[in-house]
């Protein structure tokens, strides 16, 4: 009887032990999923996100598959809900708590999305961009946008040298000493608006154009001569770096920067598109780069988020 009794009681406690650890375990899971997706949501409301993009943005956002959305002359262009490229990112953003919304093509504020142009939107069209839903359309109540993410094509890689300082910020002219007067006029900005965080993504990586027999010859007598891509690296290296970059010395946490064009130059192993698509010849990021940079981007932004004054 006694051997019995003991048997039970050891039961008992084995069953207690694995309950014990079972909930651990769910208090360890919901404790993880706050950290990847209540972050947005410690307000009590899900933040609203606002992205500024063209095609590469629409691309990434977009869930992977045929090509549905975003045509020309539907007044959504470039706004995709599935693409061949795409990342998944809006899933991916919704799935952490984002609620997200988006300007491209077709529209007021989506329009102008070169680097010499955001000085301009940002400085006259503040209150319409925090206000904006999708395209021309806006909320129709108090919230706003509390991150807006903005992002150039990969045309904005195409430097032509380095220029000289300290630039001109409205210069259509693309060198380094002018990219980086674009985005230091930027700053002044952001900072009337510490409520809300400003996500500046590197452009997308050009593909390595395809060299004729003639071009290859000329590309030999210039070795050793800096390309167009080898000013993209110092550009978007210099605006992703926050020590030494575009955000020393800057006093506020709302803006922060993600590197796409590092993610799709596969962390420097080269300065061209390492996921170009056509063939090799197309800049357009490919649907494994996009995942990648999809993958890459949440946590940045969680990040990023934890350090505003209203996700404490």
């Amino acid at each position: 009887m006694s051997g019995t009794r003991s048997l039970a009681m050891f039961c008992t406690v084995l069953v207690m032990i694995v309950a014990m650890f079972a909930c651990a375990d769910e208090e360890g899971r919901g404790t993880m999923d706050d950290q990847t997706s209540g972050v947005a949501g410690r307000d009590g409301e899900a933040l609203r996100l606002l992205f500024i993009h063209h095609s590469c943005g629409g691309q990434l956002l977009a869930d992977p598959g045929k090509k549905t959305g975003g045509a020309s002359g539907s007044g959504e262009r470039c706004i995709y809900e599935s693409h061949p490229n795409g990342g998944g990112l809006r899933s991916r953003l919704a799935a952490a708590g984002y609620e997200v919304h988006e300007a491209s093509y077709e529209s007021v504020v989506g329009a102008d999305t070169d680097i010499e142009h955001w000085r301009t939107k940002f400085s006259t069209m503040m209150d319409r961009i925090l206000a904006t839903d999708r395209q021309d359309e806006t909320y129709n109540d108090a919230r706003r946008n509390r991150i807006v993410v903005f992002k150039s094509c990969y045309p904005n890689n195409d430097f032509v040298g380095p220029g000289t300082s300290p630039g001109d910020p409205d210069s259509p002219e693309r060198t380094v000493a002018n990219a980086q007067a674009a985005y230091r006029s930027l700053l002044p900005i952001f900072a009337e608006r510490p409520d809300v965080l400003f996500l500046a993504v590197t452009a997308p990586p050009r593909a390595e154009p395809k060299k004729g027999a003639k071009a290859k010859l000329g590309s030999l007598l210039k070795k050793g001569e800096l390309q167009p891509a080898d000013w993209a690296r110092e550009f978007n290296t210099w605006l992703a770096d926050a020590e030494a970059g575009w955000l020393a010395g800057y006093g506020f946490p709302n803006v922060a920067v993600f590197d796409y064009y590092d993610v799709l130059t596969k962390q420097g192993e080269t300065n061209w598109a390492a996921y170009a698509t056509g063939g090799g010849s197309d800049s357009h990021p490919s649907r494994n780069g996009n995942a990648a940079a999809a993958e890459a981007f949440v946590p940045a932004l969680d990040a990023a988020v934890s350090r505003m004054a209203w996700s404490q």
